[in-house]
């Protein structure tokens, strides 16, 4: 990118302000623009990153001068004088690589052969591997770029507990700590009549030319051959894929970058992982209809949520390969976040925590944030556990529908029980539970089983990381004790208790499970008292135990175990649980408190989205109710009611739904989408005046569509009845949404409550919290015995907010 176009892209407004790095701070948009420009100022800026967030030591900068004093500039980087590589000059400025930068704080000035030194900088570089800020690195962290790439780390530590780095004859030569290797470039061909990723063919290694190479049509119009420049290598620990289309013959040395429209999408990609795992570099970072048109894919192991939830550690690795592309390829015009369910809360949460990392977003399927996923799953299993077992002769649970008015998700008879055909082998089994299950699923059973055992319970390898880590890592003893959950995965965010383990904030004390469904005379006052008399909470992650049936596989000789053991057969995770005696029927079923420190640490980091966003959104959900996706589609409102009481409006968010019941195959409107975006930044463009709402397109807008993708209705009022009381719009007429368990217990659409307000039981009996119920002197006294410290109070904000 020229330095004239630098420039004028920073002072065009918001959207571009994050190709423009500097020395003030954060990029926060509409806030850094570029010194007053005269003929004789002379200034620097970093332009592939913050000047405080520099890695790998090396960055592209910018220096504004005019062409008359270029000639007299020299660039001295901790007082020694140095020249750029990769140096361009335009009218109005100098733009290049600088390198030789060392670990911590560099000094880069430009001195003037007349006039001295007329402009300095501060550069801190830190480390290719990290961190910058999101603290000590998870070890043990298991490589795969010999498995995914075929590439044996490089050796960095002579540390025998590390990942075993072998020679070509399968000698250990040294050992890896980061799981780095060199970045290489390979070049693929779309095949005539290729349609996805996977169709990608590579280029012969002899150079010759394929007779089958596919055709593709850039933005520009222009038709060219697709071929694609393929680059790997690793940043941060985790591997990072560079790709964009390149024309055939090219020195990967010196990449032609004609075919680039100068535009970058950061592919973020979803899954549930809990760390200790570098990841595969997916095929998916390809995406034909996103590189045919010209532009360019940035993707990292490190954004895949599958690898891991640790945002913080996302975050810096999205910002980090950012700036790898930036010092390769140049700075982008603008760069749009691309990507479903994790990938979806990625771009929600690192315009939050890193404002100016992406321009707009295209979230699919997205959350508000993973965290605030946790409570409501966490209760899923011990519903499920109360309507299976503990309540399993109440005949209402054998319907499957009646289990949403507890877990307030979807139920459908259409998708079936895998637990069903188990259900009399193991009544069966002297001194086991006793089940009846209902015919189909809820949500949480179908969606959702497996996920609580993975974010809580440290002894629950959900990944078999040490699995695959034994092969290379023999001496894993060397590492102590290696526990497993979302809270350990990010303990650098939540702390360690006194009892070593991380800091937990599951927590429900003061929940009143299905106060929604008694008061509309779903269930009876005396099934809500039963209910949370009998509900209990989960073990402290200390005093977790292994899991059984499912969790270990579901082979022949596991189902023997779950029909032979007492006990063994567990799919709620039961033996964790602060369960009810029935030995003790008098008294309640403990709740389990979060700890106060991890939920303020939580919010605090920014692993929680408040609602701050500025970019253009596209919040597309395809509608999936009906096969009970965990893809519930009121979390796009959760998230719109967090923006609007943050930002006043979420006037630059469009939730977008499509149908797909009765459809062959599912619609996809992310195309659509990337138009819209296109159109809606050269909107900003060319009337940087306005607001980003006021420069939306036509299609910018809430909408609906067919299975097809033809537009059903858009505009203001389609998603009405929402979030309001309002008579639903057309939108939200033709999609039915559910809830969650801690909405059905009072709690709002927005989440975000993990350790409720509490108010005095007397308080709730006189408030109108019970509606119409009039509860008798023998359920007063049940009330306060189940919550001796009060119930939830969802007026106020979450304890740790007040």
């Amino acid at each position: 990118m020229k330095p004239w176009k630098y420039f004028a892209a920073c002072a065009t407004g918001a959207v571009l302000i994050v190709a423009c790095g500097g020395s003030d701070g954060p990029l926060v948009p509409g806030t850094n623009p570029p010194p007053s420009v005269t003929p004789a100022t002379i200034a620097l800026k970093v332009l592939s990153s913050p000047a405080q967030y520099v890695s790998g030591g090396d960055a592209r900068i910018a220096v504004q001068a005019a062409k008359a004093d270029q000639a007299q500039l020299e660039l001295w980087l901790n007082g020694v004088k140095t020249t750029p590589s990769q140096l361009t000059s335009s009218d109005t400025g100098l733009e290049g690589l600088i390198a030789g930068l060392k670990i911590g704080d560099n000094n880069l000035e430009v001195r003037h052969a007349t006039r001295g030194k007329v402009a300095s900088l501060t550069l801190t570089n830190y480390p290719i591997t990290g961190p910058m800020f999101a603290g000590p690195k998870q070890e043990p962290f298991v490589c795969s770029v010999l498995t995914d790439l075929g590439k044996e780390p490089l050796v960095d530590t002579a540390d025998a507990k590390y990942y075993a780095v072998k020679d070509t004859g399968g000698n250990t030569i040294g050992y890896s700590k980061n799981c780095s290797i060199d970045s290489y470039v390979q070049y693929y061909y779309m095949p005539v009549g290729g349609t996805t990723q996977d169709h990608y063919l590579p280029l012969p290694a002899d150079g010759s030319r394929p007779p089958n190479i596919a055709k593709t049509r850039l933005t520009d119009g222009r038709d060219v051959d697709f071929i694609i420049r393929w680059e790997r290598g690793t940043i941060n620990r985790f591997i990072y894929q560079y790709v964009m289309l390149a024309p055939f013959g090219e020195d990967p040395k010196k990449p032609d970058l004609g075919l680039w429209n100068k535009r970058l999408v950061y592919h973020f990609q979803g899954g549930v992982g809990f760390g200790h795992y570098q990841g595969g570099p997916d095929k998916r970072a390809g995406l034909p209809y996103v590189i045919g048109k010209g532009y360019a894919i940035a993707y990292s192991t490190g954004n895949r949520t599958g690898e891991h939830y640790d945002m913080i550690v996302g975050g810096e690795t999205a910002m980090m390969t950012k700036e790898g592309f930036i010092k390769r390829y140049g700075v982008p015009s603008y760069t749009v976040g691309l990507g479903a369910s994790g990938g979806g809360i990625q771009q929600y949460l690192y315009p939050q925590n890193h404002p100016g990392l992406i321009d707009a977003a295209i979230a699919q399927q997205p959350y508000p944030d993973m965290v605030g996923q946790i409570p409501h799953v966490g209760d899923c299993e011990l519903l499920e556990y109360y309507m299976d077992v503990t309540d399993r002769l109440n005949t209402k649970w054998q319907t499957t529908k009646n289990r949403t008015w507890l877990v307030g998700m979807n139920a459908e008879d259409s998708v079936a029980n895998p637990y069903k055909p188990f259900e009399a082998a193991v009544n069966a089994i002297a001194g086991g539970p006793r089940v009846s299950f209902a015919p189909g699923s809820t949500e949480c059973r179908k969606a959702w089983q497996g996920l609580t055992a993975g974010a809580m319970n440290p002894k629950f390898d959900a990944d078999n990381i040490l699995g695959q880590a034994a092969a290379r890592m023999g001496n894993l003893s060397a590492f102590g004790d290696i526990p497993f959950s979302h809270y350990d995965d990010v303990r650098n965010v939540y702390g360690t208790g006194p009892d070593g383990y991380p800091r937990s904030t599951w927590d429900n004390v003061g929940v009143q499970y299905g106060l929604q469904s008694m008061k509309s005379g779903k269930i009876t006052p005396a099934e809500f008292l039963d209910l949370n008399f009998k509900i209990g909470g989960w073990k402290q992650m200390s005093e977790m135990v292994a899991e059984g049936f499912p969790y270990n596989g579901t082979s022949g000789a596991e189902q023997n175990k779950a029909a032979s053991i007492p006990g063994y057969f567990d799919p709620w995770g039961s033996r964790n649980m602060n369960r009810w005696n029935p030995a003790a029927p008098g008294t309640p079923a403990p709740r389990t408190h979060g700890d106060m420190e991890a939920i303020k640490a939580m919010y605090n980091s920014g692993l929680v989205f408040k609602g701050k966003t500025e970019i253009p959104t596209i919040d597309w959900h395809p509608y999936l109710e009906h096969k009970l996706n965990m893809h519930n589609v009121h979390q796009s409102f959760a998230i719109r009611k967090r923006i609007q009481a943050k930002m006043g409006n979420a006037d630059h968010q469009a939730i977008w739904f499509t149908e797909t019941r009765g459809a062959a195959s599912d619609f996809d409107q992310v195309p659509m989408a990337m138009e819209v975006i296109d159109e809606w930044i050269t909107n900003i463009r060319a009337n940087p005046g306005r607001s980003v709402a006021a420069n939306r397109p036509t299609r910018g807008v809430d909408s609906c569509f067919d299975k097809d993708g033809v537009l059903m209705s858009k505009g203001s009022g389609v998603w009405d009845g929402v979030l309001d009381n309002k008579p639903q719009g057309a939108c939200t007429q033709a999609f039915q949404m559910y809830t969650t368990s801690r909405i059905v217990a009072g709690g709002p659409i927005e989440g975000g409550n993990f350790k409720c307000s509490l108010k005095p039981v007397s308080k709730a009996l006189t408030d109108g919290t019970y509606g119409s119920w009039t509860p008798a002197l023998a359920d007063i006294q049940k009330l306060n015995a189940i919550f001796p410290e009060g119930v939830c109070d969802f007026s106020k904000p979450d304890q740790s907010q007040l």
